[in-house]
């Protein structure tokens, strides 16, 4: 049965005390498990990583959706949790980095712990036990510690060798205080493969993904105690504040003397396994500002979706596909017509790769004056951001924060008219606006700023 109030449903955060500790094996696992006892299962993740959902969504059959404080501050939490939560008997949420990094510089801020206190959500701490035995107990109690507002319900103790290392971490941890919930032998058939931006997207591994999935789920439902588990989910209480779930807004009505395609502009949305790289609120704000939202597949679509009147080209990996992308010269040359003709165009980080004249000597669309390549640095971080001049997504002058993610270099970095300037970490111009075209390496958080959309499928109206 669904809990009521909404602001109620049992949530459970699972954090580690660094990366690598096994979050999105335990998280996705535990999803997993408690879907298949028929649970409907929220599924979330702290940060702006895109990967991590998309095998949460599997686990659980419903969009996986960010929890992210620094990109749409921390009043916006409670209610975006509450919006994906809806109709959910239990919510998972899954950490970044360890428990309490955050933001570089920032403090707390957009740390797994941050948002467990913004959700009073208790957190399950997992901890890869493989080099230790006696001192987990030291390492369990810092992190109880460190934050009494943390409430630290558990421990899933992951990577245990042997039935002797097992009986020797529980006395550790038992000496602590904490309740051991899980324990969790080396399985290799959970583990996913990785490359330079991180773990593979489930688009791109197809039944192997759900293999793996459903190897997670029967490992943590073997190893863990889901009764003690879903019974410390739902001590946590209500969200504070009275929180209610956000909501992208009504579709907006219009005069009846427009036209069907001025009233409700097609939008053409890039997905497939080069362009993953998706919030879902986007979609949903879109939609509510009144367009119509059709994907397409730039590996395999050799046309737009007949009628577009813009175009959205979010991130993924257009450098491991760059080949088969530039093959499909039919829709490049789509996707340029209707750049040159003035339509609007938002291309996000991936999508500007696309946009450029060639990636790494293979052709691309041409839209842009630029190319780009891979290369050796990594280029990640939060920014704060401002829009530099006017585009078809915000007008100059609109702040916004974003996240930057690749290991790709595009030169020239910024137009004539740039998409950006950066606040911080340091000040530079970066992107290209020209004609409607809003291209970019800065990922963004619309429901931060719902005007974007609304701009966006407004433009599309009117050109």
């Amino acid at each position: 049965m669904v809990t009521s109030p909404a602001s109620a449903v049992p949530r459970l955060v699972i954090a580690a005390p660094s990366s690598g500790s096994g979050k999105t094996t335990v998280a996705t696992g535990l999803m997993a498990a408690l879907a298949g006892r028929g649970l409907a299962v929220s599924p979330h993740k702290v940060g702006p990583d895109y990967i991590d959902p998309g095998y949460h969504a599997l686990a659980t059959g419903r969009v996986g959706r960010n929890l992210d404080a620094y990109l749409c501050g921390p009043e916006l939490v409670g209610p975006l949790f509450l919006h994906g939560a809806q109709g959910c008997d239990i919510a998972v949420v899954e950490g970044v980095m360890g428990l309490y990094d955050g933001a570089a510089g920032e403090g707390e801020l957009a740390s797994t712990a941050q948002v467990a206190k913004l959700l009073r959500a208790p957190v399950v701490l997992v901890v890869d036990a493989s080099s230790q035995s006696r001192s987990v107990a030291a390492l369990v109690h810092g992190f109880v510690s460190w934050d009494p507002e943390v409430r630290i319900g558990g421990v899933i103790l992951n990577k245990v060798a042997s039935d002797r290392h097992e009986v020797l971490l529980r006395e550790a941890v038992d000496s602590v205080g904490v309740p051991v919930l899980g324990v969790l032998r080396r399985a290799p058939q959970v583990d996913v493969p990785a490359r330079h931006l991180g773990l593979v997207p489930v688009a791109e591994r197809g039944s192997e993904a759900v293999d793996a999935v459903t190897a997670m789920g029967a490992q943590v439902a073997a190893g863990c105690d889901l009764e003690a588990l879903v019974g410390l989910a739902r001590a946590a209480g209500p969200l504070p504040g009275g929180s209610a779930p956000w909501a992208p807004g009504p579709v907006p009505t219009h005069h009846p003397s427009r036209s069907v395609k001025k009233s409700k502009p097609r939008l053409a949305v890039a997905g497939g396994a080069a362009f993953t790289f998706s919030y879902a609120e986007h979609t949903e704000l879109l939609a509510a500002a009144g367009a119509e939202v059709v994907t397409f597949d730039p590996l395999r679509d050799e046309e737009l979706p007949e009628g577009a009147a813009g175009l959205v080209i979010g991130g993924g990996f257009p450098e491991v596909y760059a080949a088969e992308l530039s093959a499909n010269e039919p829709l490049r040359k789509s996707v340029a017509e209707l750049a040159l003709s003035g339509a609007p165009v938002a291309a996000e980080c991936a999508g500007l790769l696309y946009l450029c004249r060639e990636l790494d000597g293979l052709p691309m669309c041409g839209v842009l004056d630029a190319s780009a390549r891979m290369s050796e640095r990594l280029t990640l971080g939060y920014r704060d951001a401002v829009a530099v001049s006017d585009s078809a997504l915000a007008g100059a002058g609109t702040r916004m924060r974003g996240h930057e993610f690749h290991r790709t270099v595009v030169e020239p970095g910024a137009g004539a008219a740039p998409a950006w300037g950066m606040r911080a970490p340091e000040r530079r111009v970066e992107g290209f606006v020209e004609r409607g075209v809003h291209a970019s390496y800065l990922h963004t958080h619309w429901a931060a700023e719902p005007g974007v959309a609304r701009r966006f499928v407004e433009r599309c109206r009117t050109s």
